[in-house]
């Protein structure tokens, strides 16, 4: 599994009856889990002084219930020369996935030791945190997403990284749609990344299903390679998709055209002083190196 290191300004404070106990720069907030299933707090001295708790409700959806009233609209969390905007959504999220910190380095070293002007396509982009990522390394990025408020969250953390005047084009758009396009337009990347939700819906209401409409889109996507790309990256929090099943798309649509290695793992959390560690998903890639010989 790999585990998130030296992001300072966010901890796993501690995890219990289906909820996690974080800190972000200092801001305590209560989220549920579905993967906390155990009934004990490891600290529970520290289930006090939250500012604030995110509450399910039975018909779907929730709220967030703010307990400090001084709480800002949204408020700053870095990760090394990254700057992202954190605020508090109605679906629980706060806009950034803090175990996706293991991918943001990969990335930021992959480049760098790249020696090329790199061209990166992120799909099902969110709030940017992966292309804040690539910006910083030199890369030239295409970010994809069907949500104009996430583009233009994404918008502000690359403000915030201080990363405006690098090279970034903002599209919001159906994934699918988008790059049957770049095919038609002939256009290539080197590194390719996406992070599907299970559903979802495009800018004009069309329906992704990750099970029906994966497998189609990592097809696609294999055409938009150039002949020397670096890397092909997908992350998946689908409780019903195995790291196998990805693994075997890579292997179906990337691996069969052209050499390199794929790796995949659990990306998970340590708790802060504790043995613990909270699952968050799984990531595999396919990685443009000489294949082992045993």
């Amino acid at each position: 599994m790999r585990l998130i290191e030296n992001f300072n300004d966010y901890q796993l404070l501690d995890m219990a009856d289906g909820q996690k106990l974080e800190k972000w720069n200092g801001i305590k907030l209560l989220r549920p889990d579905p993967q906390v299933i155990w009934p004990q707090k490891s600290f529970p001295q520290l289930w006090k002084d939250i500012d604030a708790i995110y509450h399910r409700s039975s018909s779907g959806g929730g709220h967030w219930e703010i307990l400090n009233q001084n709480i800002p609209e949204h408020w700053l969390v870095k990760y090394q020369n990254l700057a992202f905007n954190i605020k508090l959504m109605n679906f629980k999220h706060t806009g950034l996935f803090p175990e996706q910190a293991t991918n943001w380095s990969f990335l930021i070293d992959l480049i760098k030791s790249s020696h090329k002007q790199v061209k990166v396509l992120n799909l099902f982009a969110y709030t940017g945190a992966a292309s804040v990522a690539c910006l910083s390394a030199g890369a030239s990025v295409v970010h994809v997403d069907a949500s104009r408020g996430m583009v233009d969250w994404a918008k502000e953390n690359v403000v915030s990284s201080n990363l405006k005047d690098k090279p970034i084009r903002f599209i919001v758009d159906d994934v699918v749609k988008f790059v049957k396009r770049e095919i038609r337009r002939g256009n290539k990347y080197d590194i390719i990344i996406m992070d599907p939700p299970s559903f979802g819906r495009g800018s004009k209401k069309e329906v992704w299903n990750i099970e029906k409409d994966l497998a189609n889109l990592v097809s696609l996507c294999s055409e938009l390679l150039t002949d020397t790309a670096l890397a092909f990256i997908i992350n998946s929090y689908s409780t019903n998709l195995s790291m196998n099943v990805l693994n075997n798309l890579l292997k179906l649509y990337i691996v069969s055209n052209r050499q390199g290695i794929i790796n995949s793992d659990e990306l998970g959390i340590k708790m802060e002083n504790s043995e613990l560690i909270l699952p968050c998903g799984i990531c595999s890639m396919w990685l443009n190196q000489p294949k082992k010989v045993d």
